[in-house]
């Protein structure tokens, strides 16, 4: 089964196609800067282990024109993996925001692209390019099957004393005011990749997805019952550019003292700050060069990262009344050993023994950083939300 997998932004498409039930794809792919002059495509084809790139630079006004390329490139001789778009049995969509109306995988149905049409106003940077690009893809890939996947689907385990703002109640009957959670289909794969490892189903686990947008999530027996993220991806951790948690008297500071209007702040706290704001980098890699070169204001911000981390394992692990293994993953926490070590020093209290000579080496795939004594794994697991995305397709197809 050819099951293609599409994440449409505002002004790009990531993809992968999987030829069922391998899980490597045969191809993947990124379209950047659509709607922009000077759009680039990154095309790589994977054959006996062999990675083939195809990269171009053309004007692409749309989504519908990148999903047209996209096309032809999985068809063109000499690099085409199929031959027609019609071969492509399922499409598998991300979808960013759910809300309460999608808590599990389902098929593209008018109706289901309607409701995540009017849940834009949740996700305004991210459900309308979903939304584009069902559409175009039903158009390009008309005789598959289109699923849509949703991030916040995972966190909808959570229970309601976890969810909800204390607020007045109107605010969640009527408007939807609630946590909802992100990163959801990383935090699933991650979480089930860990449980089948210590073969323990009812596993405590607590998931760390770090990139520039970064969140955590406490998973019991393979469900979600807490996440840091909540209506949108600003609360939690701090990230790339935004702030992670901060009093809602800030705002106010800022607009009746300061003079800013609502649109500054948002993108004050959502493009402006995290590690940006603080460093004036929003790239980790560009952050510990900082600090190698003795930057204090890089030490500080780096230091106020991992601290931020470890609050969240420290309420998790409460919240569910143990711990057996705590999971880095995502760019920086696949990547940043000393990130992973500022946040597992000093944590004997909890069960955590660290491996810091394990850590230091660089590894491909699952691996685990804690001593053997350790009571509480730490483990690195490498994500693949797309792999997740397919895994769920071909569960709905099947049933």
């Amino acid at each position: 089964m050819n099951i293609f997998v599409v994440n449409c932004g505002s002004s790009s498409i990531k993809y992968q196609l999987f030829k069922w039930p391998s899980e490597s794809p045969i191809c993947s792919g990124l379209v950047e800067r659509i709607g922009l002059e000077e759009s680039i495509i990154t095309h790589k084809v994977y054959v006996n282990d062999q990675e083939q790139v195809i990269k171009r630079v053309l004007d692409l006004p749309d989504h519908d024109a990148g999903m047209k390329e996209v096309g032809m490139l999985l068809t063109e001789p000499g690099i085409g993996v199929i031959q027609n778009p019609e071969e492509i049995e399922v499409v598998g969509h991300r979808i960013v925001h759910g809300g309460e109306s999608f808590v599990e995988t389902c098929k593209v149905t008018p109706d289901v692209k309607e409701e995540i049409k009017r849940l834009a106003i949740l996700a305004p940077l991210h459900n309308p390019g979903h939304y584009v690009g069902i559409n175009v893809a039903e158009h390009i890939f008309s005789k598959a099957t289109h699923v849509v996947v949703f991030d916040t689907a995972f966190h909808s385990t959570m229970p309601e004393k976890a969810f909800r703002y204390a607020i007045p109640e109107s605010f969640y009957n009527d408007y939807g005011v609630r946590v909802y959670g992100f990163h959801g289909t990383s935090h699933k794969y991650v979480s089930e990749e860990a449980r089948a490892y210590l073969n323990k189903p009812d596993a405590k686990l607590i998931t760390i997805h770090l990139g520039n947008g970064c969140s955590m999530a406490a998973v019991d027996g393979g469900k979600c019952i807490d996440t840091s993220m909540g209506l949108g991806p600003l609360d939690g951790l701090i990230m790339g550019t935004r702030c992670g948690n901060i009093d809602p008297s800030v705002v106010f500071y800022l607009v009746n003292q300061l003079g800013y209007d609502i649109a500054q702040v948002d993108t004050l706290l959502n493009k402006r700050s995290g590690m940006l704001g603080l460093t004036g980098f929003s790239d980790m890699r560009d952050i510990l060069k900082a600090i190698d070169a003795g930057d204090k204001c890089a030490k500080l911000a780096y230091d106020m990262y991992a601290y931020r981390i470890k609050k969240y394992i420290g309420s998790y692990a409460a919240a569910m009344n143990g711990l057996d293994a705590i999971i880095f993953t995502a760019g920086v926490g696949e990547n940043d050993p000393d990130l992973r070590a500022m946040v597992c020093r000093d944590m004997e209290f909890l069960g955590i023994t660290f491996n810091e000579e394990e850590n230091k080496i660089r590894a491909k795939g699952l691996r685990e950083l804690s001593l053997q004594d350790s009571k509480v794994k730490v483990l690195v697991v490498p994500t693949n939300e797309e792999l997740e995305i397919a895994k769920q397709c071909f569960e709905l197809i099947q049933n």
